[in-house]
């Protein structure tokens, strides 16, 4: 039998929250024994709590009675009833940090959605397929916290799945430099068309912040464990521009790529559909079988029709071809709030679990 963790969600009254519930509802490793968010959530049934219920599918009833728990008053309480904690918060960056390092230093381990701990330099940032060795540096965080369970672990920013994923089974090629456009889903932003009236037949050329971490954070999945730490890689080159446009849930990348050996285009679709990564030796619960699936029409992939393909954990492209000023472009493509945020940190924590880190 396998063995079940204990689980908490802080923030699990935000869109993030609502999307970590879903998946939790039947998981077979982790049951959800707490919820806690602000102070004006506190204390309050979870129904109560819930200002708008921002998924398609309805509340999970079996959450809708639990009583909410202060994040920040009740840390104690709520390290003491869970084996671990997801963590997707709405506060200033400062105060996040602070946050999950309260948590970890109470042996209560975090799996992080936000961004506040992403460059700290003995903190994994994860994308369970791409990075795993990077988890080698918990022992060595758990020193430094001075704790036995406690650390925290991070997923990378939404936006980088729809082509990091796409790039790294080409690293073997030699990438020079990379220019991306991403075409970012309002729920990435934690909005519907009925919170973000204004995107209607629009398109916002600007998400504050998030060009730099399309560029910068790569380099940390790249990067090498050495004397405790996570040392940046030094390349490729990445260049970035990031735009809001109306589409409810899906990021879409247009991705330019230079090579110092430019392969074959059947190399590169070969190399794309053989991938696989430690997920899916692992069997984990929650990996995509075939985790990149590139398709050969011309009009595909599209967020409508395609963002749910291996419930929403796939990473997916199409519309390869050469380039006359890069070698190669392409379009990539993931679920932003499945893949990217919270089915990320879920897979992130079974991968933490297989791997014991969690006893």
């Amino acid at each position: 039998m396998q063995k079940r963790y204990k689980v908490g969600v802080i923030g699990a009254t935000g869109m993030v929250g609502q999307r970590f519930l879903l998946l939790l509802e039947n998981h077979p490793l982790f049951e959800v024994t707490v919820l806690a968010a602000s102070k004006n959530s506190a204390n309050k049934s979870y129904k109560d709590a819930v200002r708008r219920w921002h998924m398609s599918a309805p509340m999970p009833e079996k959450f809708a009675d639990m009583q909410v728990l202060d994040a920040t008053a009740d840390i104690k309480t709520i390290a003491k009833k869970v084996d671990f904690c997801f963590c997707a918060v709405n506060m200033k960056k400062d105060e996040i940090r602070e946050l999950e390092y309260a948590y970890a230093k109470l042996e209560c381990p975090i799996v992080s959605n936000n961004s506040a701990h992403r460059f700290t330099d003995d903190v994994p940032m994860i994308i369970p397929e791409v990075n795993p060795e990077h988890l080698e540096v918990i022992p060595l965080q758990r020193k430094r916290l001075g704790t036995k369970r406690g650390f925290i672990a991070v997923k990378s920013n939404c936006s980088l799945q729809s082509y990091v994923p796409l790039l790294h089974p080409l690293k073997k090629f030699g990438i020079e430099s990379v220019a991306v456009t991403t075409y970012q889903a309002i729920s990435g932003a934690g909005k519907t068309f009925e919170t973000m009236p204004e995107i209607c037949d629009n398109v916002i050329p600007y998400i504050g912040g998030e060009e730099e971490k399309s560029e910068k954070e790569p380099l940390k999945i790249w990067g090498k464990v050495e004397n405790g730490k996570i040392v940046c890689a030094d390349c490729p080159k990445i260049t970035a521009q990031c735009l809001r446009v109306p589409v409810s849930d899906g990021h879409t990348a247009a991705c330019f790529v230079k090579f110092t050996q430019k392969p074959a285009k059947q190399q590169i679709i070969q190399a794309w559909r053989e991938f696989a990564g430690e997920p899916q030796k692992l069997c984990l619960p929650s990996a995509p079988k075939q985790f990149i699936h590139y398709f050969d029409e011309d009009d595909r992939p599209q967020p409508k029709l395609d963002r749910n393909l291996e419930n929403g954990m796939a990473v997916l492209c199409g519309r390869l071809r050469e380039d006359n000023l890069f070698d190669y472009k392409f379009i990539g493509f993931s679920h932003n709030t499945l893949r990217g945020a919270a089915g990320g940190a879920v897979l992130l924590a079974e991968l933490l679990a297989a791997k014991g880190y969690f006893d």
